[in-house]
C-alpha cells in the first residue's frame, strides 16, 4: 500500500503536466488569432507558410521566458500583485527579443520576421490568456472551499461576525477563514475608517461602516463577535477598537500579527484574545536583516541563559538566520530541554547543541568556548529578580558581574567577533544591588573591549519584557485568576516595557551595528503606569477594575525606584542606523583601578557578607544610591515581591 506521500506525487505532477499543456494551447491559439486579427481571419498564401514556421518556435520561446521567471512556482490560490508583475516582466522579456529580431533581420530571412502589429497582438493575447487561466483556476478552487464550508457548516449555528479592517490582511482572513477557518462563523462585513472603502465589497464581504460605529453595526446585524483583522496595527486604534466593542456587549479577538504568519507559527485565520502587549503602544520592529545575517548567517552563535524569556526568544530569532551551529547554554535543565527541542523542530537541519552549564564555573566556560570557537556570543543569562537580589548581595554579584566576566573573558581568547551583554534600564542611577551588578557588568566590558581589540565588546540595555519570568504580567493574571486583589506597588510607578520578541530582534540588531565599548539603548518608547497596566488587564480579563477585582497598592519595595531611566545624564547618546537603536559611550575609568576594586570585590564575595559587598557596590559605581531597609532579608511571598515591576 503506497503512502499518502507516494500517492500524491504523481497527481501533483499530472497537475503540473495539465497545466503545460494548457499554457501551451493557450500560446498557440494567442500567436494563430493574433494573425487571423491582422488579416481579418483571412489570411493571404504568402503569409501562412511564414507563420506556420513562426508559431512553434514563438510559443517555445515564450513558454522558456514563463518557466525562467518561476511562474510555475507561484501558488495560484494566493495570486496577487506580485504574480501579475512577474507575468508583465514575461511579456516585456519575451517580446523585446522579438521585435529586435524582425527589426536586425535582413529580408532573406523573411521566413522568420514576424510583423510588428503580430508581436504586439499575440504578447497581449498570450499573456493575458495565461493570467486569465490562472484567475479562473483560482476561482474554482475557491468555490469549491466554500461549498466544502458550507457542507461542514449546514448542522452548526454559526456566530455572526464583523471583520475590523479591510484591507490587505483582511481579505487574506476572509479567504483563509472560507477555505480552512472555522465552520461556526459567519462573516458578515467589514468595519473600516477609509472613507473611499464605504460600501465597497472587499473578498465579497460589503464594507458596513467604520470602527466608530460598532456599537450601530452589532445591534443592525446581530454581530456576536468582532475580529481585528489588521496586522500590526496601533496600539492606540487596539484599545479604541477594544472599548468601543466592550461598550457593544461584543467580544473581540485579533489575528496574529506578521512576524508571526511568516515566521510559519500560526495561520493568519487563527485568531487569538485581545493582549496587553496588544495595548502598550509599540510599533512594530523593522530589522536590517542583511547586516544581522552578516552577523549570525553560516557563522557559530553562542548564546547563555538559553532556557530563559528572552534567551529562548533570541534562539527562536537567530535560528531564523541559518547560523551555521546554535550553542545553547543554560543550568537549568527543564527549560534548556524546552528551548532545543523547540529549535529542532522548527528548523530540524540546524545543527543545535544544548550544554548544561553554570558560566560562574570557569573551566566549564573555557573548555565550551575553546570547543566551539564561536563567532557572536550573547550573553543573557542574569540574577534579575530586584528583592531577592537585594536580601542577597553576594550572589547577585558572583552571577552577574563575575560569571559575565569569566565568560566575556573566555570569548575574547577564543577570538569571538562580538560579544553582547544583555544589561537593563536598572543599571542607571542603580538603586538595587541587582542594577548596580549590571553596571559593572557594562563596566567589565569596556574595559574588555581594550584588552581583546579583534572581539567587539557591547552592552545593549533596555526595560522590562512582558511575560517574562517573575515579570508583573504573569502574577498580575494568576492574581485576577484568584478573584483579587491585585497588588500594585505605587500609583504612580512606572516602568519601560517591550515584547520578548521586539527585545530579541533589537539585541540581533545592535549586535550587528554595535561598535566595541558602547553601549547600546533601545527605544522603549513612553513608559507604563503599572496601575494602568493592572487595569488594563483586568479589563481584558472580562472584569471591571476596583468593581469586581480590587487594587491594593503596597508600596514600593527594597531597591525599587518610582520611575526608571535609560541613559546616564553623563553619557553621549549618539544615533545608528536603526531609528530604535542609540549609542551611548560610558565615561573613562583608570583600567588599573577598575581591576583592583574587582579583586577587592570578589575577596568580599568569598566571606559572604551581603551588607559589605553592598555597600562596596555603592563606592564602585558613583552614580548608585543602595537604600538600607531595617528589614534587609525579609521577603514577602503574599505579595507580588519577587518580581519585577
Amino acid at each position: 500500500m503506497q503512502s499518502p506521500t507516494t500517492q500524491s506525487r504523481p497527481r501533483a505532477y499530472l497537475r503540473r503536466e495539465v497545466q503545460f499543456g494548457l499554457d501551451l494551447g493557450v500560446l498557440a491559439l494567442a500567436f494563430a488569432l493574433a494573425y487571423l486579427l491582422r488579416f481579418d481571419f483571412e489570411i493571404p498564401p504568402a503569409y501562412l507558410r511564414p507563420a506556420l514556421i513562426q508559431l512553434p518556435l514563438v510559443v517555445l520561446f515564450q513558454f522558456s521566458v514563463i518557466a525562467l521567471l518561476g511562474i510555475y512556482n507561484f501558488v495560484w490560490r494566493y495570486v496577487g500583485m506580485t504574480e501579475v508583475k512577474t507575468f508583465l516582466r514575461a511579456a516585456l522579456y519575451s517580446s523585446l527579443p522579438l521585435l529586435l529580431l524582425r527589426l536586425g533581420m535582413p529580408e532573406s530571412l523573411d521566413l522568420f520576421r514576424i510583423p510588428r502589429s503580430i508581436i504586439l497582438t499575440d504578447t497581449v493575447l498570450a499573456y493575458g490568456g495565461l493570467l486569465a487561466l490562472r484567475v479562473l483556476r483560482r476561482a474554482v478552487s475557491e468555490r469549491e472551499d466554500r461549498s466544502r464550508g458550507e457542507t461542514r457548516a449546514e448542522s452548526v449555528r454559526r456566530k455572526p461576525v464583523l471583520l475590523i479592517g479591510a484591507g490587505r490582511a483582511g481579505l487574506m482572513a476572509v479567504r483563509e477563514i472560507r477555505g480552512h477557518g472555522d465552520a461556526e462563523l459567519e462573516l458578515i462585513g467589514f468595519a473600516d475608517d477609509a472613507i473611499e472603502k464605504q460600501g465597497s465589497l472587499i473578498g465579497g464581504l460589503k464594507v458596513l461602516g467604520t470602527t466608530h460605529e460598532i456599537a450601530r453595526l452589532a445591534q443592525e446585524y446581530d454581530i456576536q463577535q468582532a475580529v481585528i483583522t489588521m496586522a500590526d496595527v496601533p496600539a492606540t486604534t487596539v484599545r479604541r477598537i477594544v472599548e468601543s466593542c466592550d461598550r457593544a456587549g461584543i467580544p473581540v479577538r485579533i489575528i496574529p500579527s506578521y512576524y508571526e504568519i511568516l515566521d510559519g507559527r500560526v495561520s493568519i485565520a487563527r485568531f487569538r484574545d485581545v493582549q496587553i502587549e496588544d495595548l502598550l503602544g509599540r510599533d512594530p520592529v523593522r530589522l536590517d536583516e542583511a547586516q544581522i545575517g552578516a552577523l549570525l548567517t553560516g557563522k557559530s552563535v553562542l548564546l547563555t541563559g538559553a532556557g530563559g524569556s528572552i534567551g529562548s526568544e533570541m534562539a527562536l530569532q537567530i535560528a531564523r538566520f541559518d547560523p551555521q551551529r546554535l550553542i545553547l547554554v543554560e543550568r537549568a535543565e527543564g527549560a534548556l530541554f524546552e528551548i532545543d527541542r523547540e529549535v529542532r523542530e522548527l528548523w530540524p537541519r540546524l545543527e543545535v547543541h544544548a550544554l548544561v552549564a553554570d558560566i560562574g564555573d570557569a573551566d566549564r566556560v573555557r573548555a565550551i568556548l575553546d570547543r566551539t570557537r564561536p563567532h557572536a556570543v550573547f550573553h543573557a543569562a542574569a540574577h534579575k529578580h530586584v528583592p531577592l537580589m537585594e536580601s542577597q548581595a553576594s550572589e547577585a554579584i558572583k552571577n552577574n558581574i563575575f560569571s559575565t566576566q569569566i565568560l566575556a573573558d573566555a570569548a575574547g581568547r577564543a577570538g569571538a567577533e562580538v560579544f553582547v551583554l544583555i544589561s537593563t534600564d536598572k543599571a542607571v542611577k542603580p538603586s538595587s544591588v541587582m542594577g548596580a551588578t549590571k553596571r559593572v557588568a557594562e563596566l567589565i566590558v569596556q574595559d574588555l573591549d581594550h584588552e581583546y581589540p579583534n572581539t567587539r565588546f557591547l552592552a545593549v540595555r533596555f526595560g522590562n519584557v512582558l511575560g517574562s519570568a517573575g515579570s508583573v504580567v504573569p502574577v498580575f493574571k494568576r492574581q485576577i485568576e484568584r478573584g483579587g486583589p491585585v497588588t500594585v506597588t505605587h500609583p504612580d510607578a512606572k516602568r519601560y516595557f517591550m515584547t520578548p520578541s521586539e527585545a530579541a530582534q533589537l539585541v540581533l540588531e545592535a549586535g550587528a551595528i554595535g561598535e566595541g565599548g558602547a553601549i547600546l539603548l533601545l527605544d522603549m518608547g513612553e513608559p507604563v503606569r503599572i496601575l494602568d497596566l493592572a487595569r488594563d488587564m483586568i479589563s481584558l480579563s472580562g472584569f471591571k477594575p476596583d468593581a469586581e477585582i480590587p487594587i491594593v497598592f503596597t508600596g514600593l519595595r527594597p531597591g525599587e525606584k518610582l520611575h526608571e531611566e535609560l541613559e546616564l545624564s553623563g553619557e553621549a547618546i549618539d544615533r545608528t542606523s536603526h531609528p530604535k537603536v542609540f549609542i551611548g559611550r560610558l565615561e573613562a575609568r583608570s583600567r588599573a583601578d577598575f581591576k583592583q576594586s574587582l579583586a577587592t570585590l570578589r575577596e568580599l564575595v568569598r566571606r559572604g557578607d551581603d551588607e559589605t559587598c553592598r555597600d562596596f557596590l555603592d563606592e564602585l559605581v558613583p552614580e548608585a544610591v543602595l537604600r538600607r531597609h531595617a528589614e534587609i532579608g525579609r521577603v514577602e511571598f503574599d505579595s507580588p515581591s519577587g518580581t519585577i515591576h
